[in-house]
C-alpha cells in the first residue's frame, strides 16, 4: 500500500510538493483553508487548521502529518502528537519557527551566531536597547510575520507605540540590533527522524520590499570557508533543535564577514525553489522523504549555476497564461513553475529557474523570462 502524505496548508508549497510525491509513488492529500487554493488538485479536505477536530479527522488516514506553513498551533500538534500521530517537524522543532523570541533564546543556548536581541515589554526597554545600540534597531512581532510583515526599523520607542500598546499582559516584543551586512544568504539542510542529513549549497537571496525577489545558488564568493560555516550552522540548527523536514536558515553576511541567523523556516522556503530544476533532489522531494523517513537524496547541483526569480504582482490585465507562449519561445531552458493564484500587487504568483555553466548568462536568461509576467 502506498505511504500516504498528509499535507497541511493549501499553498504553493503544498502545490509543488504533489509532483515528486507522484513519482516517489506516495498518496499526497492536502488540508486546505479554502476552496480554489494553489494545491486544490490534491486538497482532499477545506477547513480551519486551527481547530483541532478539523486537523485531528484530516490526520487520521495518512501516514505522517506535514505542512505548507508553520501556523498551526501547539496544542493542536500536541494533541496529534499524543494520540500517536507522525507529525514532521514536530511541535518541539516548530515552536521555534512560530515564535521568534523563543527562537532567538533557543539559538542562543547552541552558540550560534545571531545578532544582539532582547525581549522587551515597554517603551523603557526598547528605548534602552536603542541606546545601547546606536539608536536605531528593528523591532519584530514574535508570531505570524513573514516577507517583511511584522518587521519595523526604529529610532524611538514612539514608532512602535501601537504595538507595544497591543500586547497582551505578559507579551513581548523582540528586538535586534540593525546588523550592518552586505547580502543575504540562505542555508538549507533536510534531516529525518533517523538522523540523517543533507546539506544544500549556501545560496545568496535578493530582497526587494522585505520579500524574496530572486536567489543564485551557489553564492557567489561563497566557496571556503563562507560555504563550511554556513553549513555548520545549518546543520547545528537541524540537529540541536529536532528538525524533521527541510530547515531554511536565513544568514547576514556582515560588512566584517561574519554570518548572522536572521529567521528559521522548517518547511521548503523560497530559498530553495531553484532545487527543481537546479539540483539532484529538490527540496519539495527531499521534505518528502525526510517526514517519511525514507533514505535522503542528494542535494548536488546539477549546474554550475542555477538562478530564481519570483513572478510578483503578475500582469495587471492579463492572466498568467496568457503570457506563457511568449516566454516559452523566447526563451526554451526556462522552467516557469506558476502557483494557480489571481495576479495581485506584491503577491508571489509564480518563478522561473535558469541553469547553465556561465552566471551572467543564467542571471539574464531568468531576469528577461520572468519579466514576461510583468506589467
Amino acid at each position: 500500500m502506498a505511504l500516504r502524505v498528509g499535507i497541511v496548508g493549501g499553498g504553493q508549497l503544498a502545490r509543488m510538493m504533489i509532483a515528486p510525491a507522484v513519482e516517489l509513488g506516495l498518496q499526497v492529500r492536502v488540508l486546505a483553508e479554502e476552496p480554489g487554493m494553489s494545491a486544490q488538485i490534491a486538497a482532499t479536505a477545506t477547513g480551519d487548521y486551527r481547530d483541532l477536530d478539523t486537523v485531528r479527522a484530516f490526520a487520521q488516514d495518512v501516514d505522517v502529518v506535514t505542512f505548507d506553513h508553520e501556523h498551526v498551533p501547539q496544542d493542536v500538534l500536541r494533541a496529534l502528537v499524543a494520540e500517536g500521530v507522525e507529525v514532521h517537524p514536530g511541535p518541539d522543532a516548530l515552536q521555534y519557527a512560530q515564535d521568534k523570541i523563543a527562537m532567538r533564546t533557543r539559538l542562543a543556548e547552541l552558540g550560534v551566531p545571531q545578532p544582539d536581541w532582547a525581549a522587551v515589554a515597554d517603551a523603557a526597554q526598547l528605548d534602552e536597547f536603542l541606546a545601547a545600540h546606536g539608536g536605531r534597531a528593528v523591532v519584530k512581532t514574535p508570531r505570524g510575520g513573514y516577507d517583511g510583515k511584522g518587521v519595523r526599523v526604529v529610532a524611538s520607542a514612539a514608532e512602535a507605540d501601537d504595538w507595544l500598546d497591543a500586547l497582551a499582559p505578559g507579551g513581548q516584543l523582540l528586538v535586534e540590533e540593525l546588523v550592518d551586512f552586505t547580502r543575504e544568504l540562505a542555508q538549507q539542510v533536510a534531516r529525518r527522524p533517523s538522523g540523517e542529513l543533507a546539506v544544500y549549497p549556501v545560496v545568496e537571496t535578493v530582497q526587494r520590499g522585505g520579500v524574496c525577489a530572486e536567489v543564485i545558488a551557489p553564492a557567489p564568493r561563497g566557496a571556503g570557508r563562507l560555504a563550511e560555516v554556513a553549513a555548520s550552522i545549518g546543520t547545528a540548527i537541524a540537529e540541536g533543535l529536532g528538525v524533521t523536514g527541510m530547515l531554511a536558515v536565513e544568514l547576514f553576511e556582515t560588512s566584517d564577514e561574519r554570518l548572522l541567523i536572521n529567521e528559521l523556516a522548517m518547511r521548503p522556503h523560497n530559498s530553495g525553489h531553484w532545487t527543481q530544476d537546479g539540483a539532484v533532489t529538490s527540496q519539495f522531494e527531499q521534505h518528502l522523504r525526510a517526514a517519511l523517513d525514507l533514505p535522503l537524496g542528494d542535494p548536488t547541483p546539477r549546474q554550475p549555476w542555477a538562478v530564481m526569480v519570483n513572478i510578483l504582482g503578475g500582469p495587471a490585465e492579463d492572466a498568467l497564461e496568457d503570457r506563457m507562449p511568449a516566454a516559452l519561445a523566447a526563451h526554451p531552458a526556462v522552467k516557469v513553475h506558476t502557483y494557480g493564484k489571481a495576479p495581485r500587487p506584491g503577491r508571489k504568483v509564480g518563478h522561473v529557474n535558469a541553469v547553465g555553466d556561465d552566471l551572467d548568462a543564467v542571471v539574464y536568461e531568468a531576469r528577461a523570462a520572468a519579466a514576461f509576467f510583468g506589467d
